[in-house]
């Protein structure tokens, strides 16, 4: 069987959730047994692979810059078609296999179309519209998803295949993290966008700060990602804080930098108005950090109770989460340990072993 995957994000350098999402795919798939199979790999023309392919692997270089999928890719099926197509990241070429299978990751722009910019919801919207029409099969990353696809989009449920992203659990908790220590970080990690909720999320820490538990600790909030839509107005709200010196935007950051953040965080945030995933979440329960997360969407389902939820919405309920793992021993303790069991769930290989499954069932 030859079947055709769009890496076209994969061997990004500077990579967020969909992109880290295609990597981890690709690599894991190498470590299959698949052999028997021709596995195509689409990508751009600059792009550097820096992967060891097994033999059967062919990395096939589209020499065009703009509209690469609906153009490059779309005739690159045309001249040379594959009996399978898998798009990690739902854009459906025009021309392109009757057996295409497309990953959906999230519908988050339905509900909250105002955290995206009117191009980002007209892309959104006809990418998803071609993938439900075009494609054989869907994977979602959560139940969620999978609903709201059926919701919005009327998508058969015996369409859509649910195949949660991966962790690869290793208890990462540093021996030498002193938790007693006055100086400490609360951390995020994502797109500093308007989805994330960080307006929400630094008014929260303003109120924590002014807590008398907080008196004589030296506590920061670090935000760490790519800039995103609505990142002006996030940066008013820091400069506004009467906390501005203790609100660390790193921006993006690399992965051995996201080792250290993790290692040095006393508690971790993702209060997101609507996520398809949360894959940060499980990063962090690894490290052995506790999670506050929204009780919205996917992440009560990812976070699998092992975590603090609470209403994106409330402000205090924010501040309040973070007062009690901060001060409070025995429910961090608690929230360390059931996230160690909670990842144990989620696999990379797991994910991909699933992902071939669907893939060569046709």
């Amino acid at each position: 069987m030859k079947i055709g995957i769009d890496c076209s994000r994969t061997f990004i350098e500077k990579r967020t959730g969909t992109e880290e999402y295609s990597s981890r795919l690709i690599k894991n798939l190498t470590l299959l047994d698949i052999s028997s199979h021709q596995i195509f790999l689409y990508v751009k023309n600059y792009h550097e692979i820096k992967l060891n392919l097994p033999p059967n692997f062919l990395v096939k270089k589209i020499k065009r810059n703009k509209l690469w999928t609906q153009f490059g890719l779309s005739k690159e099926m045309k001249k040379n078609p594959v009996d399978v197509l898998f798009i990690p990241a739902h854009s459906v070429p025009f021309v392109h296999p009757k057996n295409t299978v497309v990953t959906v990751h999230g519908l988050e722009y339905k509900y909250y179309p105002e955290c995206y910019s009117w191009k980002e919801r007209m892309m959104l919207e006809f990418n998803t519209l071609i993938a439900v029409k075009w494609s054989q099969k869907i994977i979602v990353p959560s139940e969620s998803t999978k609903q709201d696809l059926i919701k919005f989009y009327k998508v058969n449920p015996e369409k859509i295949k649910v195949i949660y992203h991966g962790a690869d659990f290793e208890n990462k908790k540093s021996e030498t993290k002193n938790e007693k220590d006055s100086d400490f970080d609360i951390l995020f990690i994502g797109r500093l966008e308007k989805r994330k909720n960080l307006v929400n999320l630094i008014k929260a820490f303003d109120l924590f700060k002014k807590s008398d538990q907080m008196k004589g600790k030296n506590c920061k909030l670090i935000l760490a990602g790519k800039e995103g839509f609505g990142f002006e107005e996030i940066k008013a709200v820091v400069n506004q804080s009467p906390y501005k010196d203790d609100i660390i935007v790193k921006g993006y950051v690399s992965e051995k930098e996201k080792e250290e953040l993790y290692q040095k965080a006393r508690a971790f945030v993702l209060i997101s108005l609507y996520e398809g995933f949360g894959l940060p979440i499980l990063e962090a329960m690894s490290h052995g950090v506790p999670v506050i997360y929204s009780n919205v969407s996917s992440l009560p389902e990812i976070a699998g109770g092992a975590g603090l939820a609470v209403n994106p919405g409330d402000i205090e309920e924010i501040a309040s989460a973070l007062e009690q793992i901060i001060c409070n021993q025995d429910i961090k303790n608690d929230m360390i340990e059931k996230g160690f069991i909670n990842v144990k769930k989620f696999s990379w290989k797991k994910c991909v072993k699933e992902t071939a499954e669907v893939l060569l069932d046709f």
